[in-house]
């Protein structure tokens, strides 16, 4: 069910829990156990946590949401600052949630400029902008397609998913990584188990690996955490409605 104009997102997420227990059932009854899902549908990762937990049968890896499109959105506005083309800027991260409190992190990406790789905030070198309003530029994109054409980025949504389910299939490209929306269990940032959580990932033979041992700083560690507290609180919430779903 998708979200409209002045809705809140635990309305949204009462309504999609129905929805994601029954597919996830679905699933579970019916599907290959070699199947991969990939959620879209808002409030995406906790939509995702909620049909991977109704298919117990099928592994928590082959299930993830799409912050595909965040991470588009925050290559293109590095892009347009700079005047570079979208595909020039790479391994940027999208951490956490795909809502509002999701952390656009650029401080690994890297830009091609005069045809040599630069660090994006060596490029720039306007720290303020990369630390406020490119940060609530993405974080709030949604919102903002929303209001000027009263109907979601269906579009973006689309090439966004057709990015995703491509690096599932053939894989990412050597010492690039990419965002995704995943089961956070054994991760090495400090992310509570059991979260559906965005992390950066290389993938290989259609099997997604989380990038490990990228240095996080202390601004980074904060807004890492806060959407992790949001996944939490929305997930108790979710499991609430599921117990009576």
């Amino acid at each position: 069910m998708p979200r409209r104009d002045g809705m809140e997102r635990k309305d949204l997420l009462k309504a999609n829990v129905k929805i994601f227990k029954c597919q996830g059932a679905a699933l579970d009854k019916y599907a290959k156990k070699s199947v991969k899902v990939i959620v879209v549908g808002n409030p995406a990762n906790t939509n995702c946590l909620t049909a991977s937990k109704s298919a117990p049968s099928i592994p928590k890896e082959n299930f993830s949401c799409l912050t595909r499109l965040d991470h588009n959105r925050a290559k293109a506005q590095i892009a347009l600052k700079l005047g570079v083309i979208s595909d020039d800027v790479k391994n940027v991260i999208i951490w956490g949630n795909h809502s509002s409190t999701q952390y656009p992190d650029v401080n690994h990406a890297k830009v091609k400029l005069q045809g040599k790789e630069v660090g994006v905030y060596e490029a720039l070198k306007d720290d303020s902008w990369l630390k406020g309003e490119f940060i609530t530029t993405v974080q709030q994109r949604g919102a903002a397609v929303i209001k000027a054409r009263k109907l979601s980025s269906a579009m973006s949504a689309a090439k966004a998913i057709c990015d995703h389910v491509r690096d599932i299939w053939f894989g990412t490209p050597e010492g690039e990584f990419v965002s995704m929306g995943i089961i956070s269990d054994g991760n090495s940032y400090g992310i509570p188990d059991d979260l559906l959580y965005s992390f950066p990932v290389t993938i290989k033979d259609k099997t997604w690996k989380v990038v490990e041992g990228l240095p996080i700083n202390d601004f980074s560690r904060e807004k890492m955490d806060l959407t992790a507290k949001e996944l939490a609180e929305e997930k108790e919430t979710a499991f609430e409605f599921l117990a009576s779903a």
